[in-house]
């Protein structure tokens, strides 16, 4: 007959953090995409507005 003996202890990690400071950065990155790209767009000032004058008067003659 065969004994199992479970050890049912304290498991350490041995990982330094970095992967929080891997997901802080990537949370610091997408919110700055956030604010640069997606706020604007929200505000609706993507866009600059451009005023065209229906017609355009090109003098070629000038006078002397």
């Amino acid at each position: 007959m065969a004994v199992e003996v479970i050890h049912e202890g304290h498991r350490e990690s041995q990982n330094s953090g970095m992967s929080f400071i891997v997901g802080i950065l990537l949370l610091i990155a997408v919110l700055f995409l956030f604010f640069y790209y997606l706020l604007p767009v929200v505000r609706g000032a993507s866009s600059p507005q451009i005023n065209v004058p229906g017609k355009i008067d090109v003098n070629v003659n000038q006078p002397k």
